[in-house]
């Protein structure tokens, strides 16, 4: 049914069953004495991968994993023990850590961004990755990889500036309880379990805790440990150069720009899910929303991909504009990926919206900034781009509108 309908969402009371036991779900007394299927003990569970369910459909998501490396993924210290002794592999103690990093490849297949940052010499910490046959992590699974002897404070803030993600949408796992309460102290927007003592304790302690829950799944998730190391080599890039135009020039930035479809429609619907920022009205829509938009004459849709001279950034924005009247329509839905945020996107993106609105004959374009705790960075949006303030809402006057400079090129 849910591969039927998108609004259905699914909360596998059995997995949590297989986690603690059909006795600790189910108390017989209770059912013939209540008429209760579930233990008293269970229902918080269940109320919590319901909440969690809610949360993930609200935009309120982790993003990306952020792992420590010695007694973390592996154990032992590697600068100390070499490649050869630490432990990983299916003997021993080795297995539990072998099971946290299949655990972390996993939610990277589905779409998490795992970064690593750790106190270390890169190429002695590299060396696993490369030569040591028992890893499951490579190198080409990691998003960006920070190993240094700098404070990880700090290093988490760049991990931060170069993904472009909130800190909110951060988990930072580490086995040291110091570390782990210097980024609770210095960056407590950040998830920071407390991991157990014994490794063979993590895999299942952290699963039970269900920090990445999802709702949605797309071909772009699958892509996006690539696009994330692309970032990494523009923003070593962009330190060559003084001017951002010339560095913008340099991307050779083209990008793809189309109607709706039924292909694209399950990373446009996740797009609305999962954008806080560059989002004007942060409108949550399902695929089967997406698809009644899509097949409605009443809106006028677009999505935007974009590439360069690093690779692809995939499907980084959407606009859905709703007609009003003959005269007017109004910008129902404008989502820009952080991802791309200051190339000139949202620069072609307006240029579009007034070619689009032109194109039905239309005079003015309407818009609306609904505030949420996240979504600052469009406060004036409109106004840069010269809409007017009238009660609530924002008004453009096309014949006043003037194209806006950008480097991107549209196929």
């Amino acid at each position: 049914a849910a591969l039927e309908y998108k609004n259905i969402l699914i909360n596998d009371v059995c997995a949590l069953q297989n986690m603690y036991s059909r006795k600790n779900m189910f108390d017989p007394r209770l059912y013939i004495s209540s008429n209760m299927v579930f233990n008293i003990d269970f229902l918080p569970l269940i109320a919590k991968n319901i909440t969690d369910i809610i949360k993930a459909a609200s935009g309120k998501i982790n993003k990306c994993l952020i792992l420590d490396l010695d007694n973390t993924i592996w154990g032992g210290i590697i600068g100390d023990d070499g490649i050869n002794n630490i432990q990983i592999g299916e003997l021993g103690t080795g297995k539990a850590f072998s099971e946290l990093q299949m655990w972390a490849k996993q939610l990277k297949e589905r779409g998490i961004i795992l970064a690593i940052c750790s106190k270390n010499s890169e190429k002695i910490a590299r060396e696993p990755f490369i030569n040591h046959p028992d890893m499951i992590l490579h190198l080409d699974d990691i998003s960006i990889l920070v190993v240094n002897w700098e404070n990880k404070v700090d290093n988490i803030k760049y991990i931060q500036s170069v993904l472009n993600i909130g800190f909110d949408s951060m988990v930072f796992i580490d086995d040291s309880s110091f570390e782990r309460n210097m980024i609770r102290k210095m960056l407590p927007e950040i998830t920071v379990p407390e991991l157990p003592e014994d490794p063979v304790d993590y895999v299942p302690y952290l699963r039970s805790l269900n920090l990445f829950e999802t709702i949605s799944y797309s071909d772009e998730d699958s892509k996006r440990t690539k696009k994330y190391q692309c970032e990494a080599k523009r923003v070593k890039l962009k330190s060559n150069f003084s001017s951002i135009d010339d560095y913008l020039k340099n991307l050779n930035m083209v990008t793809e720009v189309s109607e709706f479809d039924d292909y694209h429609t399950p990373r446009i619907a996740q797009l609305t899910q999962r954008s806080n920022q560059l989002n004007l009205r942060t409108k949550r829509y399902t695929e089967q929303d997406i698809s009644e938009i899509r097949k409605s004459n009443q809106y006028i849709t677009r999505y935007f991909k974009l590439e360069d001279k690093f690779g692809e950034y995939g499907l980084i924005g959407i606009v859905i504009l709703k007609k009003i009247n003959s005269d007017s329509v109004f910008i129902d839905t404008l989502i820009v990926s952080c991802r791309v945020l200051k190339r000139g996107m949202e620069e072609f993106i307006f240029n579009k919206i007034v070619k689009l609105a032109a194109s039905e004959g239309c005079n003015k374009i309407t818009g609306e900034y609904l505030p949420t705790p996240k979504n600052a960075l469009v406060k004036d949006i409109l106004k840069e781009f010269c809409f007017a303030k009238e009660e609530d809402k924002w008004i453009l006057d096309i014949k006043d509108y003037r194209e806006r400079k950008n480097f991107i090129k549209e196929k």
